[in-house]
């Protein structure tokens, strides 16, 4: 695959036009946290009927985990992963924020139910997550762990007869306006083991459950049209049924860490589209800047200098859309990336989005810092990019592991 089909041109200057007419006009009140971006997420969905299309899948994936029967293998063209990109790219010319939204409720929080949970918790909390008619937060982070997401967590699940009793807390999570939240914590089984070695179980919550807390929005430094904030767990009692699984020994008991770490996969994926997104629109309008802004009675696009960062651009944005390709090809081919090539793919793109975005900065001058011109808001987007799914150094090290246990 070396550029899109007509069908995904068609699909792509469709989604083009719901973003120029819904979210470009308010991507201010967006990006200064007055609005919460999930009803107009909700409107992209009803608008290309992919609520629709999330029941419909819902439906296939729940006669499978009632009939035992195994996954089947991806259709030849790739059209799933495209389709699921496609918008990811474009809503990333404006507002990235809205990505990460969208992403952790329908593909963090609703993918660990769909995958792990029993068909009775997919029925109970899976569909309305697919469908955003209820919004979801996958709440794994915490204040002192970071990069040592599993390793260093300390929030414990302590069994109670056949109920269990949370407490902890977790930071960086879209949960200020969440209705359901996947949240991981160690088992903590009155033995001797070291928390550090304590299995991961994993549960899913109701807001205003008693003891739990979620803190207003958090202001930080971008993407603030996605909400991000902490949760509080302070005795919070629940039952096996919110044990995803049901058992500590299914894939969201005692393998909630395979769970966790699956998702990391699909997460870097995902940014690598997100780079590509932003990468585009920063070159788009650094180019078209160039040719308007005039320096000594010459526009600057005549200058070498600029001329190397638009270059430089360039060699980013072709270097990105084929990681993006290359994902679409394999998963048209039923494979999957490891966690080394999705560390890879992620690192690069991360990297190359936010170095063009300072180069468009630069390239505005005095205009790219400031808010009126859109490089300065997608530049501090751009930050993030390398730091959270997996920080520049954590990519690394996956990457290096997997060469060398070769």
């Amino acid at each position: 695959m070396f550029e899109w089909s007509e069908e995904q041109v068609a699909i792509r200057d469709a989604v083009r036009r719901f973003i120029e007419e819904e979210i470009k006009p308010n991507v201010d009140e967006l990006e200064h946290g007055d609005t919460p971006p999930y009803e107009v997420i909700r409107k992209l969905y009803r608008t290309f009927g992919l609520d629709s299309l999330a029941r419909d899948g819902f439906k296939r994936q729940l006669e499978r985990k009632l009939s035992g029967a195994a996954r089947p293998p991806r259709q030849e063209g790739g059209g799933n992963a495209a389709l699921t990109l496609i918008p990811i790219i474009e809503l990333c010319h404006y507002c990235p924020g809205i990505v990460t939204a969208l992403g952790v409720s329908t593909g963090l929080a609703a993918g660990t139910i769909m995958k792990g949970g029993t068909p009775a918790q997919m029925e109970r909390w899976g569909l309305t997550l697919l469908t955003l008619e209820t919004i979801g937060a996958w709440a794994i982070t915490e204040p002192n762990s970071g990069s040592d997401a599993l390793g260093g967590m300390t929030s414990t699940a302590r069994r109670d007869g056949d109920e269990y009793i949370l407490n902890g807390s977790k930071t960086f999570i879209t949960g200020p306006y969440a209705d359901t939240i996947v949240y991981y914590a160690k088992l903590d089984d009155g033995s001797d083991t070291p928390l550090r070695q304590r299995p991961v179980l994993t549960f899913i919550l109701d807001s205003g459950m008693p003891g739990l807390e979620q803190s207003k929005p958090l202001r930080k430094m971008g993407l603030h049209s996605s909400p991000t904030g902490e949760i509080f767990l302070t005795d919070v009692r629940v039952g096996s049924d919110r044990l995803l699984g049901e058992s500590e020994g299914q894939p969201g008991g005692r393998e909630g860490s395979e769970s966790a770490k699956g998702n990391f996969v699909t997460e870097r994926a995902g940014v690598a589209a997100m780079s590509l997104g932003l990468i585009e629109e920063c070159l788009k309008l650094s180019v078209q800047y160039a040719k308007d802004r005039m320096l000594w009675e010459r526009p600057i696009s005549e200058f070498q200098l600029i001329q190397l960062k638009l270059a430089r651009m360039e060699i980013a944005r072709l270097n990105v859309e084929n990681l993006v390709f290359r994902h679409i090809e394999m998963s048209a081919a039923g494979k999957t990336l490891t966690l080394a090539e999705a560390s890879a793919m992620k690192l690069y793109s991360a990297q190359a989005a936010s170095e063009v975005a300072m180069d468009a900065v630069q390239l505005f001058g005095g205009n790219g810092y400031m808010a009126e011109f859109r490089v300065e808001q997608l530049a501090r987007d751009a930050k993030v990019f390398q730091i959270y799914a997996g920080t520049d150094e954590i990519q690394v090290t996956h990457i290096a592991r997997d060469l060398l246990s070769r």
